[in-house]
């Protein structure tokens, strides 16, 4: 859901990460496709998909550039999705649950069986673009350091896209921990899923998928990030990413759910003993204040627009005092104090309204940012 939620929030931090960075280093002149075709395995979780679970199966195996290794993991499925995956015969290996264990068993059960130097996590319900996997491999074979690498996704509903961007401009390479610097800054996941490549090395370094409801797939881009550096596909669409009312990011709408399991995720992996604990606990005290700050503009948002019910409101008061962050200083804890103490006023309130404006043209900044540069 980080998938869009950069378009959502913008930190007051985030806006330093357009300014130069010695932790980033461009690199204008990429090959499209890397020298040798090294072994890529696509895990491909499914509960249920079967409907759409070919169309990932295909774009999978039509990869050029990599041997493609392809496991599809059926999380018990009562449809037809491991008669889709079996009729691929010796082209697919397929992984059966006999009952159901929920995505992060699904994918960690497909990892253990995986064999290639790099893997994907593709979700049964999503597409590789043509090229996806040679453009991400050229960069990884190129920069040893990089354990990470994405690109662009495109969401769509209804049929996939008839053309994409195929041509790769320049690869940025960003340092791992800065990287996760700025995932702290910035309190969301600035990658989908499909449109990531990952070095198995540096994966059987970290680990598979923790035990998280819907952020797992955050934690586990940061736990890399945090052993290795990042590198980003500028130029081409990297994957297809079908956005349906299914889905699980499309089901997943509790604001306060999100915030939770966001967090989550930041404590899950800061606090796990395994990085520089120094380093980490100032890192978890930076995520912790920049989601508090995202749901007190919510809570001022919703004042402002006069659609917040005074449960909505106490929700959101309620993460923030559970988030245990720091808020010296920070203004929206005197705005948000403004908006209630004017009830429904507060739409008509001049330095309200302003800040609102505000609020939305920094959203749509991020938005802008991220979509040119992956963060």
């Amino acid at each position: 859901m980080a998938e869009m939620a950069e378009a959502r929030h913008m930190s007051a931090s985030t806006s330093a990460a357009r300014r130069p960075s010695p932790h980033h280093r461009t690199v204008s002149t990429v090959a499209q496709t890397p020298g040798t075709r090294p072994r890529v395995s696509v895990v491909i979780p499914c509960f249920n998909y079967g409907r759409y679970l070919a169309a990932a199966i295909d774009s999978a195996l039509a990869q050029a550039g990599a041997q493609i290794e392809v496991i599809v993991v059926d999380d018990a499925s009562t449809d037809d999705s491991a008669a889709v995956a079996t009729a691929y015969g010796e082209h697919v290996r397929l992984v059966r649950h006999t009952r159901n264990s929920g995505p992060v068993a699904t994918f960690n059960d497909g990892l253990a069986v995986a064999t290639g130097e790099y893997l994907v996590r593709l979700d049964a319900d999503d597409i590789l673009t043509p090229g996806s996997v040679a453009r991400a491999v050229a960069l990884a074979e190129a920069e040893p350091s990089v354990g990470l690498v994405y690109g662009r996704p495109v969401h769509f509903a209804g049929d996939r896209p008839s053309t994409h961007r195929a041509h790769a401009t320049r690869w940025r390479i960003t340092d791992g921990p800065a990287w996760l610097d700025l995932r702290c800054e910035s309190g969301v996941n600035c990658i989908t899923s499909p449109e990531a490549l990952m070095r198995m090395s540096v994966v059987a370094e970290v680990g598979g998928q923790r035990q998280l409801a819907h952020t797992h797939d955050m934690e586990m881009w940061m736990r890399i990030a945090r052993v290795s550096d990042v590198g980003w596909i500028d130029g081409a669409d990297q994957a297809w990413h079908r956005e349906h009312p299914a889905s699980l990011s499309a089901t997943d709408t509790d604001v306060i759910g999100d915030l939770e399991e966001r967090l989550a995720a930041f404590e899950v992996l800061l606090t796990d003993g395994l990085g520089d604990s120094v380093a980490d606990a100032a890192r978890l005290a930076v995520a912790r204040r920049t989601l508090a700050i995202e749901a007190l503009r919510r809570a001022i948002a919703a004042c402002v627009r006069g659609r917040g019910t005074q449960a909505e409101i106490v929700d959101y008061q309620r993460f923030v005092d559970a988030s245990g962050a720091d808020l010296t200083g920070v203004r929206e804890v005197r705005l948000l104090a403004r908006a209630l103490r004017l009830g429904s006023g507060a739409g008509r309130s001049p330095a309200l309204v302003a800040w609102a404006v505000g609020n939305r043209l920094r959203a749509a900044r991020a938005r802008r940012h991220w979509e040119k540069t992956g963060l």
